[in-house]
């Protein structure tokens, strides 16, 4: 088993933002299917390194050591494949790309653009509030470039 702490910075990172907070029951059962799925995963017949987890009950993410074998089209294909399982079994969208995840107090929102001006034009979001930007490559941004202030991150167009 292979665990976060085992996979180097430049690890590519897959995040799967889910239209639902996932209930806990459902948690524990996509980190069984995770577990499972990245036990088997393979790229031209070879083990790929890696990780997978749900964070927040919001967010699943998918992290591989390419540097061992690389995640080639056919493996990923299988990921995306697997992804889409996950959506149809717990009836959520993993795939909506245009949907902006705001962290207000501890609680994670999901709001579309026009919801989100407003919320800052309301002062409910301002430069400060943490958003998540799911577009990072790789485990090192992951861990600084993922949970960022609106100021730090590509939202930060939608203030002005």
């Amino acid at each position: 088993m292979t665990y976060y702490s085992d996979m180097p910075d430049h690890s590519k990172v897959w995040i799967y933002q889910s239209s639902r907070a996932f209930r806990d029951v459902e948690v524990q059962g996509i980190r069984h299917r995770i577990k499972e799925f990245i036990s088997d995963w393979k790229a031209h017949g070879e083990d790929l390194k890696a990780f997978g987890d749900v964070y927040y009950n919001q967010f699943i993410v998918i992290i591989v050591d390419e540097a061992q074998a690389k995640a080639s089209g056919c493996s990923i294909d299988s990921s995306v494949h697997f992804i889409k399982e996950i959506e149809a079994t717990f009836e959520v969208n993993l795939f909506d790309r245009l949907t902006i995840a705001v962290m207000l107090g501890q609680d994670i929102h999901l709001m579309e653009k026009t919801e989100f001006k407003s919320r800052i034009l309301s002062g409910e979001i301002d430069e400060n509030t943490i958003v998540f930007n799911n577009m990072v490559a790789n485990k090192e941004a992951f861990e600084t470039k993922w949970k960022i202030p609106v100021k730090d991150s590509w939202h930060k167009q939608l203030v002005a």
